[in-house]
């Protein structure tokens, strides 16, 4: 299975059968290689990777990432199998550690160290894998144990809310030989105040998980820098705006640092479809 370069992020839980539908399709027109979905309170992962798969021809459809406590080891591994089996090895399987709102207060599970839930994880998928072979998996890896835990028993890592500075320490402890599939949100609007807007609303989430933010002091940015929904220049780092010309020099960004694929995720007004469907054709050729 190849990767390919450019792909697209998007939360599949806004959109019924018939927008799920189009979307895949507009997506796989403008050439794009892959589209990642999350795993959300709506859908479930991977019911839904089977129906974006059937959806599409040629398009491969990537979770990013499932919930290693949604789904036992065995049953994620079965899914995989499956999928690639009636699907023409179109899906890779993104795996993520979650966060404890989500892990102890929604499923009621335990939320366990996760560099070692995660390593136990990838051992049970791994098992019996001939010498050599690497299935399509892939870790929501952020810190770099994670990253080098990902590296040794995955395909490789899918960073999420990251800057190009990340890329390039990824990169760097993932090797050359690894995939490396980096989110990067986006929006044409060229009013720093609407986009910064947009930008706050989007990432409003994240501001409150551990995991994100202790990625974001690792990567320098201050306290005082994610209090109050977030500073112009965090902002500016983790959605790129303006012009496609700009936004394709961010994206661009990330491959020079080391990325072998980015997906781009549109961020727009809620209900905005056209708008997030002008940022898609846009920007294929980044």
């Amino acid at each position: 299975m190849k990767l390919g370069r450019l792909g697209v992020w998007y939360g599949t839980d806004k959109l019924d059968g018939a927008q799920l539908r189009d979307f895949v399709r507009t997506v796989e027109k403008n050439g794009y290689s892959t589209l990642w979905y999350p795993e959300s309170r709506g859908y479930e992962s991977m019911s839904l990777a089977g129906y974006l798969l059937s959806c599409s021809e040629k398009l491969t459809i990537g979770s990013s990432i499932a919930n290693i406590y949604a789904r036992d080891a065995f049953t994620a591994r079965r899914a995989l199998a499956t999928l690639s089996a009636l699907y023409g090895d179109r899906f890779v399987l993104g795996l993520g550690v979650s966060h404890i709102p989500m892990v102890e207060g929604v499923r009621g599970h335990r939320y366990d160290k996760p560099l070692g839930a995660m390593g136990a994880y990838l051992d049970t998928i791994n098992k019996d894998v001939p010498a050599g072979e690497e299935l399509p998996v892939m870790v929501a890896a952020l810190g770099p144990k994670m990253l080098a835990l990902s590296g040794a028993k995955s395909r490789g890592a899918v960073p999420y809310n990251v800057t190009p500075k990340h890329t390039a320490q990824a990169a760097a402890i993932l090797g050359p030989s690894k995939w490396l599939a980096v989110e990067q949100k986006v929006t044409l609007e060229t009013d720093p105040a609407k986009a910064r807007a947009l930008g706050r609303k989007e990432l409003s989430r994240y501001m409150v998980l551990p995991n994100y933010r202790n990625n974001w002091l690792r990567e320098g940015f201050t306290e005082a820098e994610l209090a109050d929904g977030g500073s112009d220049r965090f902002i500016d780092a983790m959605v790129l705006w303006g012009d496609a010309d700009t936004i394709k020099r961010g994206l661009r960004a990330h491959f020079a640092a080391g990325a072998t694929h980015v997906c781009l995720q549109p961020v727009h007004a809620d209900g905005d479809f056209a708008a997030r469907d002008r940022m898609v054709v846009a920007l294929a050729d980044t």
